[in-house]
C-alpha cells in the first residue's frame, strides 16, 4: 500500500521538527490536530512499513535505531528490578 499524504507529512515533520524549535508536542498538535500519543503510535507503525523505508531510508533507519535502543534500555531496567 503506498504512503498516504499524512504518512509523508509525518515523515517530513519527524525529519525537520528540530529546525522549528519549541516543544515538539505543541508542534504535533498544531501540525496534525491529534494528541502526541496518537502521533507516536502512527509513527511507530509507519517506520515499520517498507514503503516508509523506501521513501526516506536514512530517517526511517535512524528512527528505528532510536526506538530499538529505547526498547532495549527498558528491558534492561525491567530486568534489574
Amino acid at each position: 500500500m503506498p504512503l498516504s499524504d499524512r504518512d509523508r507529512d509525518i515523515l517530513a515533520f519527524e525529519g525537520e521538527w528540530r529546525r522549528h524549535g519549541g516543544a515538539k508536542e505543541e508542534a504535533i498538535r498544531h501540525a496534525f490536530d491529534i494528541p502526541p500519543a496518537r502521533y507516536y503510535q502512527l509513527l511507530g507503525r509507519l517506520i515499520d512499513r517498507p514503503e516508509a523505508l523506501a521513501h526516506d531510508p536514512m530517517l526511517v533507519r535512524r528512527l528505528r535505531r532510536l526506538r530499538d535502543g529505547e526498547t532495549a534500555a527498558q528491558r534492561e531496567r525491567a530486568a534489574t528490578l
